[in-house]
């Protein structure tokens, strides 16, 4: 019956993908009052908000869902028309979309905006009771036969093509983007460095996004970035997009089987209450090392009292708001590919022998999302490193599990300009230490949590550098 069950959702999963196929062919109490000069823009601005949800019965990145919650999880985002191809930003409530998987959303939401995927960013806000795609593990499991488990793509297929669709029914809706908006402000006790180090310079204990240890919690915040930016899109004096960025990981409490955005998409529901005339999208920055440890010992009220904090900065930002004119001329996008080198301790022989034998540590180090990076890298994949100019303001969209030195260190390039970055872009790499992390060790540098090895940063930096220049 096992066998005959297995073949079934075999099948399945390869109608799913056929079908796949086809499917790709009001202004706020609280809003700043500085005044505006007129301007004329031929900009328009359209968005898109979609619920991103599994169904119950399907698989998370840990566990089956086995109920829903008062907020479930959302696809949303903007496409920006009238300098040059439209140019797509998208944020899901996932864990991470990798390897294929990434390739495929950025092809679709392309082809549903009239662009072309290099000027497409999808990136996971990454909570952890959530899904993950990665059709390129998909693709390994099916051709050994074996489970699919979390890589079932069917729900995230689903959404891909709702996505598409939600797009083109919001062009025809765009409306008159004539403003770019820039706050920042400070969030207090949310972020902390996960990585407390000894007095040997080396990795002593990991304080992660829950820490029940008072010893770990007593600790210093560490390095963080406490800022949070904020970009807005205006029709004269009407907000019509809210875009946030803040480096953490998004967890108060997970493994809970049921969906829920944690307490980054509380924070965006606040805000989406406060100013409900404009869409909010939130993105994760460079959050790899970094987590709500030291104010998080895993009690549930956590989850609201992180959030408010996370919301009363999303408020202030808001509230310090300065917009300016925004014209197409004052608009471009840029994008640097680079070939991210592999970490030592990938090698496709062992990987292939533990799927073949169904070992089941294979699983347990995430096998085949790192035996699907390693045979892209090998096949001369490239990923996409991508800036949006707004006027003053430069966005960073950036793969994978970043350390917040990357946002830091872009940030300090260019003090003259604001600077904000989105991370977990494509997932495939995992987290992306600094050359200095992986000589001092620690969870995230180590096998199996990393896929790439410390000549990274030196060529992501290259790539940053290379995009702020302008």
């Amino acid at each position: 019956m096992s066998q005959r069950l297995g073949a079934v959702r075999r099948e399945l999963a390869f109608v799913i993908i056929i079908l796949s196929v086809w499917c790709w062919s009001g202004l706020g109490a609280d809003s700043p009052k500085s005044p505006i000069p007129a301007a004329r823009s031929e900009l328009s601005l359209a968005v898109f908000d979609i619920d991103a949800t599994p169904f119950i019965g399907s698989m998370m990145a840990y566990d089956p869902v086995t109920n829903k919650w008062d907020l479930g999880l959302r696809a949303r985002g903007l496409v920006l028309l009238g300098a040059g191809k439209p140019i797509v930003l998208c944020a899901i409530d996932w864990i991470g979309i990798a390897n294929e998987a990434h390739d495929a959303f950025r092809r679709a939401l392309a082809e549903a905006a009239g662009t072309v995927p290099e000027r497409v960013a999808v990136h996971s806000v990454h909570q952890h009771d959530a899904p993950d795609a990665d059709f390129s593990a998909e693709k390994i499991l099916l051709e050994a036969g074996l489970p699919l488990r979390q890589f079932d793509g069917g729900h995230q297929r689903a959404t891909l093509c709702e996505l598409q669709e939600a797009i083109r029914m919001a062009l025809p809706r765009a409306q008159p983007l004539t403003h770019v908006g820039l706050g920042e402000a400070k969030v207090e006790q949310v972020a902390s460095n996960r990585r407390i180090l000894g007095p040997d310079g080396k990795v002593r204990a990991v304080r992660y996004t829950t820490c029940k240890d008072p010893a770990l919690r007593a600790e210093p915040e560490g390095t963080i970035d406490p800022v949070l930016s904020l970009v807005s899109f205006w029709n004269e004096d009407r907000p019509l997009a809210v875009l946030s960025y803040y480096a953490t990981h998004p967890q108060s409490y997970y493994r809970t089987g049921v969906p829920n955005p944690d307490f980054p998409g509380l924070a965006r529901f606040l805000r989406q209450l406060a100013v409900p005339a404009a869409l909010h999208v939130h993105f994760t920055g460079a959050g790899g090392n970094i987590g709500a440890g030291k104010y998080n010992d895993g009690a549930q009220e956590n989850r609201k009292i992180l959030a408010e904090r996370l919301a009363d900065g999303m408020r202030r930002a808001w509230e310090s708001t300065q917009r300016e004119p925004l014209t197409a001329e004052r608009v471009s996008w840029g994008v640097q590919p680079v070939a991210l080198p592999l970490a030592k301790d990938l090698n496709e022989a062992e990987l292939q022998a533990a799927l073949k034998a169904n070992d089941p540590r294979f699983f347990l180090i995430g096998g085949p999302t790192r035996l699907a990076w390693l045979r892209r890298c090998l096949a001369g994949h490239r990923i996409d490193i991508a800036c949006l100019r707004l006027g003053s303001a430069r966005i960073l969209h950036m793969p994978g599990e970043l350390f917040v030195e990357y946002q830091l260190a872009a940030k300090a390039a260019r003090p003259d300009l604001f600077v904000a970055m989105a991370a977990y872009g494509d997932y495939g790499p995992w987290y992306i230490g600094t050359a200095k992390a992986y000589e001092e060790g620690g969870y995230e540098v180590s096998p199996p949590a990393s896929n790439v090895s410390p000549a990274a940063e030196a060529v992501l930096l290259g790539a940053v550098r290379k995009l702020l220049a302008d």
